[in-house]
């Protein structure tokens, strides 16, 4: 009995320390903060910012070739906020089994993740591309490829936000592992995520987009610090 005690406790003491992997919240702040970089720097660098999809084909022919290194660098941060997003999906993904959600939910928040997470790092590598050969392809070239970013890092990318958030905000808001008002503020930005790829169609939804990126990180980022990391926690913020 005192040998099977013993060779327990060094069992039970590593179950006690596993590792919860990098902190949730943070790594939403690194995706946040390098989202508004992909606007800020490349619209500083070039004095003005980047072209919208109502662009005429001539000046975002003309953007790429005269800004390729604006158009890099929008790429490059690009991609690189796409990482961290996908290591917070499987962050959130992992934290939600923890806590003993076997619903669809953390599945959804997972795919979403890694979708939004794709869809983004594909936007950026695009535009990467097009900025280096903008120079040596016809402008109606280059309008495609823009287009391609866009909808890549636009529509795909708040739809995939949106399940990610729409699946932590719903166990969030049943089992109260968050404040209400928290959860609900995170299913009106997952509906907005889903709704927004009908600006497709009709162009005025376009305004959603940026909503939902910049907004939504943010919200991803608060629940990345208030979501338990454990079930014993969960009963303190459900009282």
């Amino acid at each position: 009995m005192t040998d099977t005690t013993a060779s327990l406790a060094p069992e039970n003491a590593r179950a006690g320390r596993r590792p919860d992997g990098p902190n949730a919240g943070i790594v939403a702040i690194i995706a946040l903060v390098l989202s508004i970089a992909t606007v800020a720097l490349p619209a500083i660098a070039a004095g003005m910012a980047y072209p919208s999809p109502s662009t005429p084909s001539g000046d975002i022919a003309r953007y790429f070739t005269d800004h390729s290194f604006s158009a890099t660098l929008t790429g490059f941060l690009a991609f690189g906020a796409s990482v961290p997003l996908g290591i917070y999906a499987a962050t959130t993904y992992a934290r939600l089994l923890r806590l003993g959600i076997r619903v669809p939910g953390p599945n959804i928040s997972f795919y979403g993740g890694v979708a939004a997470s794709v869809m983004l790092g594909a936007s950026g590598l695009v535009i990467w591309a097009v900025s280096q050969a903008a120079a040596e392809v016809p402008a109606a070239v280059v309008r495609l490829a823009a287009d391609a970013a866009f909808a890549l890092g636009g529509f795909g990318f708040a739809a995939g936000a949106g399940l990610l958030i729409a699946g932590i905000a719903v166990p969030a808001l049943i089992l109260r592992l968050t404040p209400r008002w928290l959860a609900w503020t995170g299913l009106v930005l997952a509906a907005a995520g889903e709704i927004s790829f009908l600006g497709m169609v009709w162009p005025g939804l376009d305004y959603l987009l940026p909503i939902v990126r910049f907004v939504g990180l943010a919200w991803l980022a608060v629940v990345g610090f208030l979501l338990p990391r454990n079930r014993h926690e969960v009963p303190k913020r459900a009282n």
